[in-house]
C-alpha cells in the first residue's frame, strides 16, 4: 500500500523495475528501524556498567557510588542478544548511529534505576530467563516508546515511524521470544515477499481491469474525487478477488477495511466495505469468481 502510493503519487513516468526497488527499500527501511530500537534497547541495559565505572572513578567516591548494581549489563538475554549472528550482522550493515545519543541513553536508564520493577529485579540473584526477558521488555515498552523526547527523535531519523510504529514493537517483542529462530536478513518469508511484490506488479499492470469494476459501483461519485489511498485499497482489494486464488474474499475485504480505518478517512472503511462487497458479490452472480494468477510482464 505505501510503495503504491508512492509510485501513483509521483508524476514521472515509472522506470522498469522501479516498484520492486520501491517496495525492497520499504521493506529494508523497517529493518533499519528495528534495528536501531534493538540497539538502543541493549545499550541501555548496558548502561549499568558504563554507571558504575564512572562513579567509582569519582575522586572521592561515596560507598553507595562503589556499590552500583550491574545485574542488568548481565542480563542473559542481553548477552544473547550480543552473541546474535543476525543482529550483528545486520549492526555492521545498517550502522545504527547512537552517537549524540548518550543523554537520551542516560536518561531512561535513570528511569530505570528508579522503578519499582527495576528495584526488585537487583534484589534477586538468581538468572531467571523469564525475568530476564521481562526486564528488557519493560525498558523498551514501559520506558522508551513512552518517552516522548525519545520517540521524536527517532521520529526525525526515520520517516517511516509513524506507519511501521505499530509493527516494529510488536517485531522487537517477537525478537526478545523468539530470538534463536529471529532473522533481520529475513523479516518477511520468501513466500510473503512473493506476495507482496506480485500484489504490487499485478495492482499496477490491471489498473484499467480493476478500475472498469470500481466505477460503476461508484454512483454520484467523481473517481478524481475520491482519496488516492481509498481507490489504491479498492484496487488491490478487486486484484485479490480476481487473481489470488488462496485468499477467500471475506478475507480480503476485512483486510481492507482495516487498512482504510487505519490510514485514510474516517468514513472511508465503510464507503471501501460497501464497493467491494458490491463487486463481490456481482463477481458470484455473474459465475466470474474464477481466480486466476496473473503473470506480471
Amino acid at each position: 500500500m505505501q510503495t503504491l502510493y508512492s509510485l501513483e503519487s509521483q508524476e514521472d513516468m515509472l522506470i522498469a523495475g522501479e516498484p520492486v526497488r520501491l517496495l525492497k527499500k520499504h521493506f529494508d527501511q523497517t529493518r533499519q528501524l528495528l534495528v536501531y530500537l534493538v540497539h538502543f534497547l541493549t545499550e541501555v541495559a548496558r548502561y549499568a556498567e558504563t554507571d558504575a565505572r564512572q562513579k567509582a572513578s569519582k575522586h572521592l567516591p561515596s560507598e553507595q557510588d562503589l556499590s552500583i548494581n550491574t545485574k542488568i549489563s548481565g542480563n542473559t538475554l542481553l548477552s544473547k542478544i550480543r552473541e546474535h549472528l543476525s543482529f550483528s550482522r545486520a549492526v555492521k550493515e545498517d550502522k545504527p548511529d547512537l552517537i549524540g545519543e548518550q543523554d537520551m541513553i542516560r536518561k531512561i536508564y535513570s528511569d530505570l534505576v528508579l522503578s519499582e520493577k527495576y528495584q526488585q529485579y537487583i534484589i534477586d540473584p538468581s538468572r531467571d530467563l523469564k525475568v530476564e526477558k521481562e526486564m528488557l521488555e519493560f525498558i523498551f515498552t514501559n520506558l522508551m516508546l513512552p518517552n516522548e523526547i525519545f520517540t521524536s527523535d527517532v521520529e526525525e531519523k526515520f520517516t517511516n515511524w509513524d506507519d511501521d510504529a505499530e509493527m516494529v514493537y510488536a517485531l522487537v517483542i517477537n525478537f526478545l521470544s523468539k530470538i534463536h529462530s529471529f532473522n533481520f536478513q529475513e523479516l518477511i518469508s520468501a513466500d510473503k515477499w512473493e506476495f507482496a511484490k506480485l500484489l504490487l506488479e499485478t495492482t499496477l499492470e490491471r489498473k484499467e481491469v480493476t478500475l472498469e469494476f470500481i466505477h460503476p459501483k461508484l454512483k454520484n461519485w467523481d473517481p478524481d474525487r475520491i482519496a488516492l489511498l481509498d481507490m489504491l485499497l479498492m484496487r488491490m482489494g478487486v486484484c485479490e478477488f480476481l487473481y489470488f486464488e488462496t485468499i477467500p474474499p471475506k478475507v480480503t475485504i476485512n483486510e481492507y477495511i482495516d487498512l482504510a480505518k487505519e490510514y485514510s478517512t474516517q468514513q472511508s472503511g465503510q464507503f471501501i466495505n460497501g464497493i467491494l462487497d458490491n463487486i463481490h458479490k456481482d463477481l458470484v452472480r455473474d459465475e466470474k469468481m474464477h481466480k486466476v494468477t496473473f503473470k506480471p510482464s
